[in-house]
This record gives structure tokens, sequence and C-alpha cells, in this order.
């Protein structure tokens, strides 16, 4: 993994930035000392390179005038279709990278309905179609 992209030049996976919790990071966030700051996590799918987390750090980032922060390769063996989903809803919104996140800051409880909610049904989705071809002989 290049760890020398610069934030702009990553896709998120989600459309939406909480205030509060935008706001909860940007307290603790000291962006003249990025060693307490977590990598964020990033997946290259289809030659994209996709934040997998950190988006509201990665803004948080981008408010306080940075253009790179700490990357790492995600390690983990997430779900890849949902992932695609979720990028593919993202440009539909035209959500290319986290400056984009920038305007798409809305109060927690907007974030549940519009966020959480959209997850939970594109999640249950994924499942239903997968157990129905499951059960195709």
């Amino acid at each position: 993994m290049t760890p020398d992209w610069k934030l702009r030049e990553l896709q998120p996976s989600q459309f939406y930035i909480s205030e509060k919790k935008l706001w909860d990071v940007e307290r603790w966030f000291d962006p003249g000392d990025l060693s307490a700051f977590p990598p964020i996590p990033v997946k290259v799918l289809g030659g994209i390179p996709v934040m997998t987390d950190g988006h509201t750090r990665a803004v948080a980032a981008l408010r306080a005038g940075l253009d790179a922060v700490p990357l790492a390769a995600e390690e983990d063996e997430l779900d890849w279709e949902m992932y695609r989903r979720c990028v593919a809803a993202c440009r539909q919104r035209g959500v290319f990278s986290p400056a984009d996140l920038l305007s798409r800051i809305i109060s927690e409880e907007a974030y549940a309905e519009k966020w959480d909610r959209w997850c939970d049904v594109m999640q249950a989705e994924v499942l239903a179609r997968r157990a129905e071809q499951n059960r195709k002989p």
C-alpha cells in the first residue's frame, strides 16, 4: 500500500458525517501532533483507494488545514461487496473525496436516519439476496 496518498485522493465509503462525532474528534485532535492520530485504513477497490473507516477524522484534518494524515492498509477481511455498494452510493451523490463531506455534516439525529438507516437497509438487502442465492439448487 502506498501511504503517500493525500486526503483529497481518497474515496469515502460513507456519504454523511455526524456533527456530534466531528465535535468529539475535534476536541482531542491536535493538527500539530499526529502521533496520537490513528491511521485511516484504506483498501484499494477497483484501482481506487477507499477509506474503510476514519471519515470523521479525515474531515477534522481537512477542516484543520491538513492535506495528509497517517494511513494504513486495511488488514481486516471486510464485506467488500457492501463496501463497493457504499462507494457507488457515495459517487452517485457526488462524494468522491473527504473534501466533499465538508458540506455533508449533519446532526446526530439526521445521521442516524440518513446514514445508519441507509446502511441497515443496504446490508439487509445484500444478506437477503445472498440467502436467496444459497437456497437455489
